[in-house]
C-alpha cells in the first residue's frame, strides 16, 4: 500500500487515565493506530489501574471501575506495547501528556522508556497559525472529521489518523514535513547536561531552578510551562553566557496553580529566612493609660503566628530600626518615645528643636495623640494572626479540574504538599518543625485574602 504522506512508520496514540496527575494517576485505556507502507492496523485495551475510577472520569469516558477491574494490568501488556512502539514516531494530541504517562508506567516497572514523539497540537498551530483553537474538538469541527465515540482511546487515535490524512490532502507534504522538522528539532544543551533532560521536562505549570557545580542557584523561576521556559535558557544566542558555562543541574516541581508554583519556587531557590533568632517584629505595648510604644520582639521568643499587635517583619535589629525611623520622619513621631533615642523622662528629644517631633516627650503633646499617630503609621504593616484553630489544607486545582494540590499549612508554616485528602494525615504525622518564614507568610496571606483557594480545616493528629 502506498501512503505518500507517511515518511516513516507512525503510531497514533491516545490514552484515557484516572486523572491528569502524572505522579498519582494511572492509565485505564490505550488506543493505537499503526500506519506504515504495509497498511493500517488498530489495537486497544482497557487497563486495570489498581485504583478506583472517579465518577468524573466515568462521566467523561464511559469507563467505570467495574469495567477495568477485570482488565489486564499495564505490566501484563508491556510486551505488546513495546512491540508496537518499536521503530515508530509516536503521534498524539498534547503528546507530552500521553508520552509522560507511558514513561511513568514503564518507570514503575524499572523500564527506561524513550522514543521520538510529535504533538498534533503544536503541528496544528504551526500549519494553521490563523486559528486560535487547536483542541481536538475544534479540529474535528474545522476539518469535518467523523469523530465516533469521543474520549475513548481508540476512537481518538483514529481521529488523529484522519486528521493527518486531511492535512496531507489540503497542504503540500513538503510544508508538513518542514513543520514537523521544526517542531521536533531539539535545542543543543550544554555538554555537561544530560541530553535526556529534554525528554523529562514537563509541559506544565510549576517552578524550576538551575544550579552550578557547587550547588548555588543560578536561576530560579516559576512558569506556566516548565519545559518551554527551561529550554529558552539553552537557545543558540545563550551559548556564550556564564549560565551556559556554569550550569550543572536542573530541578523542577510541577504544581496545580500559582500558590503551588510560588511555594515550589521558594523551596527550589532555598529562599528561606535567616536564623530564627534574627527575625524580628515591632509589638505595641501599653506603658501607661493610652500610652502605646513599640517594642522589638524576636521569633525565637515569640510565636509570630499567635502574638497580638505585631507590625512588620525584619531580618535583624538594624533593619527594624531603619524602618521605624523612616516612619518617625514621615509621621512626626518622637524618637525618644519609640525607643530610638535615650534621655531622661520629661526631657525634650533632639527632634523637638527641628520641629519633627510634636513634643510628646516633654508634655507638649498628649501621649494618647502620639500613640494614635503611631498606630496609624504602623497599621498597614500589621501581621495577621493565624485565623484557624489548627492546621489547614489549601486546596488548589489545575485549570482542567483534574489535578489537585493540598498545601498543608499550620501557623503560617508550610508543611508540605500532597495530592489527595488521604495523604494529609500522614503528612501531619511526619511534619517537620520549621521556623516562621516571612515569604511563606506573605504568600499564604495573599492567597487567603484573594479567596482563590479552598480552605480545608484539619485536626492535629495525636501521637500515641
Amino acid at each position: 500500500m502506498d501512503f505518500p504522506y507517511v515518511r516513516e512508520p507512525l503510531l497514533f496514540v491516545d490514552l484515557e487515565t484516572t486523572g491528569a496527575n502524572f505522579a498519582t494517576d494511572r492509565i485505564i485505556e490505550i488506543g493505537f493506530v499503526e500506519v506504515d507502507q504495509q497498511g493500517v492496523r488498530e489495537w486497544s485495551s482497557l487497563v486495570n489501574p489498581g485504583m478506583p475510577v472517579s465518577d468524573f472520569i466515568t462521566g467523561l469516558t464511559g469507563i467505570s471501575t467495574a469495567m477495568v477491574s477485570s482488565s489486564p494490568e499495564f505490566e501484563t501488556l508491556v510486551p505488546i506495547i513495546l512491540e508496537k512502539l518499536r521503530g515508530r514516531l509516536l503521534v498524539a494530541h498534547n503528546a507530552r501528556f500521553d508520552y509522560t504517562f507511558l514513561k511513568r508506567e514503564f518507570k514503575r516497572l524499572g523500564v527506561e522508556f524513550r522514543m521520538p514523539n510529535l504533538c498534533t497540537v503544536k503541528l496544528s498551530r504551526k500549519l494553521f497559525p490563523q486559528h486560535h483553537r487547536h483542541n481536538l474538538d475544534s479540529l474535528v469541527e474545522r476539518h469535518d472529521i467523523a469523530a465516533g465515540d469521543r474520549h475513548r482511546a481508540l476512537a481518538d487515535a483514529r481521529i488523529l489518523w484522519k486528521l493527518w490524512q486531511c492535512w496531507h490532502e489540503s497542504l503540500p507534504s513538503e510544508d508538513i514535513h518542514s513543520a514537523i522538522d521544526v517542531i521536533s528539532g531539539c535545542p543543543e544543551l550544554p555538554p555537561q547536561i544530560d541530553a535526556t533532560l529534554i525528554e523529562d521536562l514537563p509541559e506544565s505549570p510549576g517552578a524550576y531552578a538551575l544550579y552550578a557545580e557547587d550547588g548555588s542557584v543560578l536561576v530560579v523561576k516559576r512558569s506556566a510551562n516548565i519545559r518551554q521556559q527551561v529550554l529558552k535558557h539553552f537557545a543558540v544566542t545563550k551559548r556564550d553566557t556564564a549560565l551556559w558555562r556554569d550550569i550543572r543541574l536542573v530541578k523542577w516541581r510541577e504544581s496545580a496553580g500559582e500558590l503551588g508554583a510560588r511555594l515550589n519556587e521558594l523551596e527550589l531557590g532555598s529562599a528561606a529566612p535567616g536564623p530564627a533568632d534574627e527575625l524580628c517584629s515591632w509589638q505595641l505595648v501599653e506603658h501607661g493609660k493610652g500610652d502605646f510604644r513599640p517594642q522589638l520582639v524576636f521569633a525565637d521568643k515569640v510565636d509570630f503566628a499567635r502574638a497580638n499587635d505585631l507590625f512588620g517583619l525584619y531580618r535583624n535589629r538594624r533593619e527594624a530600626g531603619v524602618a521605624l525611623r523612616k516612619l518617625a520622619d514621615v509621621h512626626n513621631l518622637c524618637p525618644k518615645l519609640i525607643g530610638l533615642e535615650e534621655g531622661a523622662s520629661g526631657e525634650a528629644c533632639r527632634a523637638v528643636k527641628h520641629k519633627s517631633c510634636r513634643g510628646g516627650c516633654c508634655g507638649q503633646e498628649k501621649l494618647s495623640l502620639h500613640s494614635a499617630r503611631l498606630m496609624t503609621a504602623l497599621a498597614k504593616f500589621r501581621l495577621n494572626r493565624w485565623p484557624y484553630e489548627g492546621p489547614v489544607a489549601l486546596v488548589e486545582w489545575d485549570k482542567f479540574g483534574l489535578r489537585a494540590d493540598y498545601h498543608l499549612i499550620d501557623n503560617w508554616r508550610y508543611l508540605g504538599t500532597v495530592h489527595d485528602e488521604a495523604a494529609l494525615h500522614e503528612c501531619l504525622l511526619n511534619r517537620r518543625e520549621t521556623a516562621f518564614a516571612p515569604e511563606i507568610y506573605r504568600i499564604i496571606n495573599k492567597h487567603l485574602k484573594a479567596g482563590k483557594v479552598r480552605v480545608l480545616p484539619l485536626f492535629r493528629p495525636t501521637l500515641s
